[in-house]
């Protein structure tokens, strides 16, 4: 089953309560298999909207990514975001070898 990446663009409007969200989503990603790959670091905007902040996070699965996303503990830690970021979120499977 190939892996999945988790791929966030966002624009932080809140830092406190986006802090909040931060430190809470970590853990609930980890418990569905989630490693971030990238998390808020340098980038280069080549085309398409620029979003400040930009995560990547690899799952066993999609469904792992998706079963995440609507987890309680996800869920609980994304209600810190709401309000305080415009964000675009998608998952999207890897190519296998």
């Amino acid at each position: 089953m190939p892996t999945a990446l988790w791929i966030a663009h966002v624009d932080v409007t809140d830092a406190e309560a986006y802090g909040k969200y931060a430190v809470a989503a970590g853990p609930a990603i980890a418990a569905h298999g989630g490693v971030f790959l990238a998390r808020g670091g340098r980038y280069v905007q080549l085309e398409g909207r620029d979003r400040a902040r930009n995560v990547v996070a690899r799952f066993p699965s999609l469904d792992d990514a998706v079963a995440c996303y609507h987890s309680p503990e996800y869920q609980a830690a994304l209600a810190h975001a709401k309000g305080a970021s415009v964000r675009d979120l998608m998952v999207v499977e890897e190519v296998g070898e």
